[in-house]
């Protein structure tokens, strides 16, 4: 869940910001929309150059311009992947509007079950996309473990958690997080799903970290490659950093990949409008797929 709205570093003394032309400044954002969906505005001009330009001295090039040439011919992608780790601060943290949380663990997995075991089905397909270091992701599975109890066992479920940076997947992968951040999680399943480091951090057990699948994605894919649509998807806190046609193209590849009556979650922030053809409106940021 980037966000680009931290204030730039002190522009004095070492940290002077390097010199960008207009016509670099340009490139790079157009890169960086065309890339990542991120709209930077003229106003982000400062923050941006603060937030490459140590990636920019460390690799070797003395301008931005160089830079840029460097991260259009790399064919690995490694340049690219560097970019979006810098640009994006994942701001995220447990029990996030926690509304959503409720309205998951006694509404809509609920009813989800109740249609997957009518149709004699057992396969449940629960992605949070935009999943930064892992907090929501967690959330869920603690949720549905605590749903469907000693049953969990004899369904397909687990979570599909993606993001565009490898540094906070690295982070959600491993589970652990300081006493402080846990904090807002109930202490009904801090006590059932973490256990204490001996770094006076917390991890959550391996039996509940196995069920997060994490990778790296980029929602900008014009195809996704999911085979079968999920019955709920989250992503909250992610469109914000978008332009209308950009948000709008990524509302539509995830009705395609959402199932009939299936749920769609996303920030406070944001909104799809209540009529916006491919979801109904519930209640704030949650949704339900029209057709």
């Amino acid at each position: 869940m980037p966000s680009l709205h931290s204030s730039p570093p002190s522009q004095t003394g070492a940290n002077a910001l390097m010199a960008i032309t207009d016509q670099e400044f340009d490139r790079l954002r157009r890169l960086i929309h065309a890339k990542f969906g991120i709209h930077l505005t003229d106003q982000k001009r400062s923050l941006l150059i603060g937030r490459l330009q140590k990636l920019v001295r460390q690799t070797g090039f003395t301008d931005f311009a160089d830079y840029y040439e460097h991260l259009v011919s790399d064919s690995s992608d490694q340049g690219l992947s560097d970019l979006v780790d810098r640009i994006s601060t994942n701001h995220t943290y447990f029990n996030r509007e926690n509304q959503h949380f409720n309205y998951f663990a006694t509404q809509a997995l609920p009813d989800i079950i109740r249609r997957l075991e009518q149709r004699k089905q057992r396969d449940l397909r629960i992605w949070c996309a935009g999943c930064s270091s892992g907090e929501e992701a967690y959330m869920l599975l603690m949720l549905m473990h605590e749903h469907l109890g000693a049953d969990y066992a004899h369904w397909n479920a687990g979570i599909l958690a993606t993001d565009i940076s490898s540094r906070v997947l690295n982070i959600a992968r491993q589970g652990i997080y300081p006493e402080d951040r846990i904090s807002a999680i109930p202490e009904n399943l801090r006590r059932k799903y973490l256990r204490p480091t001996t770094d006076g951090n917390w991890q959550f057990l391996p039996a509940l970290r196995t069920e997060a699948t994490f990778r790296r994605f980029n929602l900008m894919n014009e195809q996704f490659p999911f085979k079968s649509p999920f019955q709920i998807i989250f992503c909250r806190n992610v469109m914000i950093y978008f332009d209308r046609p950009t948000r709008e193209a990524l509302i539509q590849r995830f009705h395609r990949h959402t199932e009939s009556d299936g749920y769609l979650f996303i920030g406070h922030s944001e909104s799809l409008g209540q009529r916006n053809g491919l979801y109904n409106y519930i209640m704030p940021a949650t949704y339900r797929r029209a057709g």
